[in-house]
């Protein structure tokens, strides 16, 4: 009996053991799914963290790449030697930054005067401009023509002149000195001191390239000096008719150096005349020895290069006090036209100007005649200007 007793015990142990074990089991797996699911639930907000500096940190890099500075690899031979630099590339500026840069501008001379608020039917960027035919001066076009006003290195067409004029000796040498370095505007010249050149080579990159230490040189190495020199200037101008027209140095650098557009259209259309004035403003290029030192210079006027141009004489000008000027004669339509303006604002507005004069007239009538062609009417006027004199 004790053993059928006992027999019936252990088979009940073990008959409730796989029970047990299969309750504890699930008990076990219950506990660590949710262990699984807390330790994700930290984990999450740990992944959201750092997935959002990562894409910072990678937003943060592109930004430091798109402001990193782009190089170009540019190769030029130098005496004979391949020598590579690395030139950064320039960037169009933004339309803020664009305005921003024109609001705090030097204002010029013109916008003192008002005359930047005179409109015309062209919305020319230049204050002042001015164009005739020049076989028959007849103007073509008009605006502010009579204000004088600072001209800058238009000046140097003028040096030309009175060099021309003088008949000295082209191929004289002429030396670079301490009196020809800019204390006024403290403009930079690829011509050290003591530097030799022909006058010609000097007398070339004044018109060319508006170099100053050689309009400087110029003006020192005429008979009596840079103050003879200016003084044949004005006596040039006056004998011109340009009676609103005063020089004070050779090379433009002072903004008391003034003219107005009908004055230089004079000026332009005598200066045609001697072709080495000419040649000399309408090189695109050219290679000039400085005390056997080979160095090369463009012009300053890009439209000289250009096939579909046909100009005969330029020069450009730059100070502050002036805004950018350019002076041309060129053949257009046809016609001989001079063309000036002064005080136009934007690097290349001076240029695109100049366009804009060339399409209005290429779409006038063939006629020749005063009939057929009629300039647009400037119907605002220009505010009293200041005396420059």
């Amino acid at each position: 009996m004790f053993k059928l007793a006992l027999a019936a015990i252990v088979s009940a142990l073990f008959a409730l053991t796989p029970v047990q074990a299969a309750g504890a089991g699930a008990g076990a797996t219950e506990k660590a799914q949710t262990s699984k699911t807390k330790k994700a639930a930290k984990k999450a907000p740990k992944r959201k963290v750092v997935r959002k500096a990562k894409r910072a940190k990678r937003q943060d890099v592109a930004k430091a790449d798109e402001d990193r500075p782009r190089m170009v690899r540019r190769v030029k031979t130098v005496r004979g030697k391949r020598v590579v630099t690395y030139v950064p590339v320039r960037r169009a500026a933004v339309a803020g930054a664009a305005v921003a840069a024109a609001a705090y501008a030097p204002r010029t001379m013109g916008d003192i005067a008002g005359l930047n608020k005179t409109e015309d039917p062209l919305a020319l960027r230049s204050s002042v401009a001015f164009v005739i035919d020049q076989n028959s001066s007849e103007v073509l076009f008009e605006k502010n023509a009579n204000v004088a006003l600072p001209i800058a290195s238009i000046t140097k067409l003028m040096t030309g002149v009175v060099v021309t004029d003088a008949k000295q000796d082209l191929d004289e040498v002429l030396q670079v000195t301490d009196a020809d370095v800019d204390r006024h505007k403290f403009s930079s010249s690829r011509l050290p001191v003591g530097a030799r050149m022909t006058r010609r080579e000097l007398l070339h990159i004044t018109l060319m390239s508006s170099e100053n230490r050689a309009a400087s040189a110029l003006g020192r190495n005429y008979p009596g000096g840079k103050e003879a020199f200016v003084a044949a200037m004005n006596a040039k101008a006056k004998e011109l008719g340009m009676n609103d027209t005063r020089y004070v140095d050779t090379s433009g650098l002072s903004s008391q150096n003034v003219s107005s557009a009908r004055d230089l259209a004079k000026l332009v259309t005598v200066a045609h005349r001697e072709p080495l004035l000419r040649e000399f403003s309408t090189t695109p290029k050219s290679t000039v020895s400085a005390s056997g030192r080979t160095m090369h210079y463009n012009n300053t006027n890009y439209l000289v290069a250009l096939p579909d141009w046909n100009i005969g004489l330029q020069k450009t000008g730059f100070i502050n006090e002036a805004g950018r000027c350019l002076v041309m004669q060129a053949m257009i339509h046809g016609r001989n036209v001079v063309m000036v303006f002064l005080d136009s604002k934007g690097k290349m507005s001076r240029t695109a100007d100049a366009g804009r004069i060339r399409r209005w007239i290429e779409a006038l009538p063939d006629r020749m005649d005063v009939d057929a062609v009629r300039t647009p009417t400037i119907t605002a006027s220009a505010p009293a200007a200041p005396d420059l004199h």
